[in-house]
């Protein structure tokens, strides 16, 4: 009976162990164990712990210059009488991404809805926003290198 247990145990944690990793590449039926609810629950937690990696998107900057960003979308909000970017806190989040596509629609860079993901079509809009702004990008969709750059550098312009 304890062999069982042990078993168990050491199959639930590799299965665990593989599916926070991402896969189960090679695994047969043999592998698999029921599931119990320690890893129910550890399961729970890895894919809370993924979402909550994806509910901010800096896109490279550091806390100073986002906070100037969010700065920016709070004063061009008061201006353009769109909801602002919320907490000024340098964590972009879905508020502050959803003042920035609010600001992008408004000087018509941006068509999508506003949902606060920084996605292809926000990173377009930031593209357009930042090439106003002086830098030389393609408008691509695409938050490479070229993009993050001018973005940080852009962003450490304005001041709270």
């Amino acid at each position: 009976m304890r062999s069982k247990i042990m078993k168990r145990a050491c199959v639930t944690t590799a299965t665990v162990a593989a599916l926070t990793v991402g896969s189960l590449t090679g695994a047969g039926t043999s592998f698999a164990a029921p599931a119990s609810s320690t890893m129910s629950a550890t399961a729970s937690a890895a894919s809370t712990e993924a979402i909550g990696v994806l509910a901010e998107n800096n896109l490279g900057l550091d806390t100073a210059h986002a906070k100037s960003w969010q700065c920016l979308l709070r004063d061009r909000a008061i201006d353009y009488r769109f909801p602002g970017p919320g907490t000024i806190d340098g964590k972009l989040g879905e508020s502050s991404w959803k003042a920035a596509q609010n600001l992008f629609k408004y000087l018509n860079y941006y068509s999508d809805s506003i949902d606060g993901i920084a996605g292809p079509n926000t990173i377009k809009g930031l593209q357009r926003y930042l090439n106003l702004h002086g830098a030389s990008l393609t408008v691509d969709g695409m938050a490479g290198p070229a993009t993050k750059s001018a973005f940080w550098n852009f962003a450490g312009t304005h001041r709270c």
